[in-house]
């Protein structure tokens, strides 16, 4: 992939999504989104196919996995490879199986603030392709085949030992964490009723959403924002400026209908407090301050 190549992707992601395939050479094309989730349209996403269209970069979105099969085929059919992002999705499954096994490649960040974060940057890149995986060992090494041998221009891409050490100590409280994220994300389903906010679709029994994120959706935001914070509640906003409002990508190609769900999304969208440090009374504050906010 390279250029003129053009690779399908979504507005509603963090900017690095994009850059990727900008430093790939090849151009990104966005699709608009599902609403009830966030994630990728498919709908859209076809009407983005043209005969330059070699890859999909699949955003798991929020820690969630929605429809992978489904992407496979559609994949498969117009001979095109699915490239995962799970940046965010650190443990979800589908059917059993984990976020990074469906594409040719997947890529996850180790961003301090992710499920499993280093103190630093970092991130890891899986596939089950021995090729892109000889290649990619050589990319993160200025090229380097063999010491002193580059057969490749790459780049200083390595992962330290610092960071190495300290997620490999992580990586057992993972799953436990893990587990307590859902937990919270189940009260906050279960006990936020205001008739102005609208939860995203939950994962049905095929799912399991790590809620990197729990995300809800409000017309009146910057209020209730601005309410929770007087509460002594803090909220963050992912993303308030989709990839296509972005200077640099002002002209980038997109669906044909436009990106209205998406423009939608992120003028709505707020993230609530959702890790494992959270107590129980911190929950109930949480949903009390949402329930009772009056705009």
């Amino acid at each position: 992939i390279g250029p003129g190549d053009e690779v399908i992707t979504t507005p509603m992601t963090a900017f690095a999504t994009v850059l990727a395939i900008q430093r790939a050479g090849a151009t990104p094309v966005l699709a608009d989104i599902d609403p009830l989730t966030g994630i990728m349209s498919i709908e859209s996403t076809k009407r983005c196919l043209t005969p330059r269209t070699k890859a999909i970069v699949l955003v798991h979105l929020y820690g969630q996995i929605c429809q992978p099969f489904e992407w496979l085929n559609f994949c498969a059919s117009h001979h095109i490879d699915l490239v995962e992002d799970c940046a965010q999705a650190h443990l979800a499954t589908f059917n059993g199986r984990t976020a990074g096994s469906f594409g040719k490649a997947a890529a996850f960040s180790f961003y301090p603030t992710k499920n499993l974060g280093a103190i630093g940057d970092g991130g890891m890149l899986v596939t089950d392709d021995p090729d892109i995986a000889a290649q990619s060992r050589q990319l993160r090494n200025y090229g380097q085949s063999v010491r002193y041998h580059h057969p490749l221009l790459g780049m200083n891409s390595r992962l330290d030992e610092i960071q190495s050490a300290l997620l490999s100590v992580r990586l057992k409280w993972l799953e436990q964490f893990t587990t307590v994220r859902q937990n919270v994300a189940k009260r906050y389903h279960a006990e936020i009723n205001h008739p102005l906010i609208q939860l995203l679709a939950p994962p049905d029994n095929t799912e399991s959403h790590v809620y990197h994120l729990f995300v809800i959706l409000c017309h009146e935001r910057d209020r209730l924002q601005a309410y929770l914070e007087s509460s002594g509640i803090q909220t963050h906003i992912h993303y308030p400026v989709p990839v296509h409002h972005q200077a640099p990508c002002a002209a980038i190609k997109r669906d044909p209908l436009g990106l209205p769900l998406a423009e939608k999304h992120a003028n709505t969208c707020l993230s609530l407090p959702c890790h494992p440090q959270l107590s129980s009374n911190d929950i109930s504050h949480v949903i009390q301050a949402i329930n009772s906010f009056k705009p």
